[in-house]
Formats: structure tokens, C-alpha cells, sequence
């Protein structure tokens, strides 16, 4: 059987992992630190799967040296508070081990630094379904979804991996966007923090596991992770 996807890509924050609580409260954190007024929880949550440093440059007009002060700030709080914390959505593990079992090439593609990342993922026991762990860098160069989508490609190719029908799992719009730099397809999941206006432009909104692994043709063994 030909599957409909040569390598998938994921999202990490709010595809795999419910991480706002901690994320929110370093900014609260942060910004308060930084003498500015802090943005209501709701708002907070907007700050939630794109880059820090542009949302902190974007919404609170941060640059050079205060961006610097803000980005060690909100990490120091991060890495000691809750960054491994966070609960894994439903079915997720399942489904990644599902897409494992299948053979079909894995990467993060995600905006979070990869220092973190990599050790949520290793904390849950999932970087075992990756054949590769790619964000940010933790310089944050590279930090946008499509340099963090390009470089999942090129690190997969590099191992020799399909990559010609690649598709993205997230949850926001900085995915969709993101990834179609590249010619790349998002599917969104319903579970994540995205709002309803978020999802145009992707090639589907999946409400449960089930559903997405219909789409990615994978068939979903519960409790098999």
C-alpha cells in the first residue's frame, strides 16, 4: 500500500504537548521583571507556538539589548519552572508510535529552541518515534516555521529519507504558513490553540487521533505506545 505521506513533520506546542501553562507563566514572569504591564491570560495565549523573540518585538516593542535581557529572562524562568511539566495530549503517543510502526520518516519541526524541546520529548518518552529533533536554535537564528520546516527536510534527506511528500501536524497559523513556503500541506489539529481563522489554508482540521491517522493512513493500536 502506498501511504499518502513520505515523512511527517510535528508541531510540538499545542500539537503534542499542552505546554501553555508553563509558557504563559514565564512571560507573565518575564514581562513583569521587564517593568511592563502584563497582558491578560487570553492575550498570553496568543504568545503561544510563534517565535518569542518576534512576539516580543511585535507586541511589546522590544529590540536589542532589552529583547536580550527579555529572551534570558523568560528562559531562565522556563527551564526551572515546568518546562518538563506538561501533560502530553490524548492519543498522541499512540499515534506517534502508529506513524513509526508504518516506517514513515519523523521530525519536530518546531519554534521552540531545540535544547527544550528535545528534553520534553525525551522526558515523555517520545523522541524514540523521531528519526530527528529539529527547532529552533537555541541562538535563535533559526527560528522561524519555515527555516525550522527547512531544515527537518534537509536534515531528513540527509539521512536518506523520502521527502517528497512531506506533510505538517500543528495547531497555529504560523504552521500553515510556514510550512507552505516549502510546498508543504499543514493539518491542523482541533486540540491545539489555534482559533477557527487559524485553520485557512490547511488541507484538514482533525478533531481526535483517530482522524488523523485515517488521514495519514496508519492504523492506531491505543495504549501501544
Amino acid at each position: 500500500m502506498t501511504l499518502p505521506y513520505t515523512a511527517v513533520l510535528y508541531d510540538l506546542d499545542g500539537t503534542i504537548a499542552d505546554s501553555a501553562p508553563a509558557i504563559t507563566a514565564s512571560l507573565a514572569h518575564t514581562i513583569d521583571r521587564l517593568g511592563l504591564a502584563v497582558p491578560s491570560a487570553d492575550d498570553l495565549m496568543a504568545w503561544v507556538g510563534p517565535p518569542l523573540p518576534q512576539s516580543f518585538e511585535v507586541r511589546l516593542g522590544l529590540d536589542g539589548d532589552r529583547l536580550v535581557e527579555a529572551m534570558r529572562l523568560y528562559r531562565s524562568h522556563y527551564l526551572a519552572n515546568g518546562a518538563l511539566e506538561g501533560e502530553v495530549f490524548p492519543g498522541v503517543p499512540d499515534l506517534m508510535a502508529a506513524v513509526h510502526a508504518a516506517g514513515i520518516p519523523t521530525s519536530t519541526a518546531t519554534s521552540k529552541p531545540e535544547t527544550p524541546a528535545t528534553a520534553i520529548l525525551r522526558a515523555h518518552g517520545l523522541d524514540r518515534y523521531l528519526d530527528v529533533i529539529t527547532g529552533a536554535s537555541d541562538d535563535e537564528v533559526r527560528n522561524t516555521k519555515a527555516d525550522v520546516v527547512a531544515e527537518a527536510l534537509t536534515r531528513l534527506r540527509a539521512r536518506g529519507a523520502d521527502v517528497s511528500r512531506p506533510v505538517l501536524i500543528g495547531d497555529r497559523h504560523h504552521d500553515v504558513e510556514g510550512a507552505a513556503v516549502h510546498g508543504v500541506p499543514t493539518i491542523i489539529v482541533g486540540w491545539g490553540y489555534g482559533e477557527p481563522d487559524e485553520h485557512v489554508g490547511a488541507i484538514a482540521v482533525v478533531d481526535d487521533v483517530d482522524q488523523l491517522a485515517e488521514l495519514l493512513g496508519v492504523t492506531l493500536l491505543r495504549g501501544a505506545a
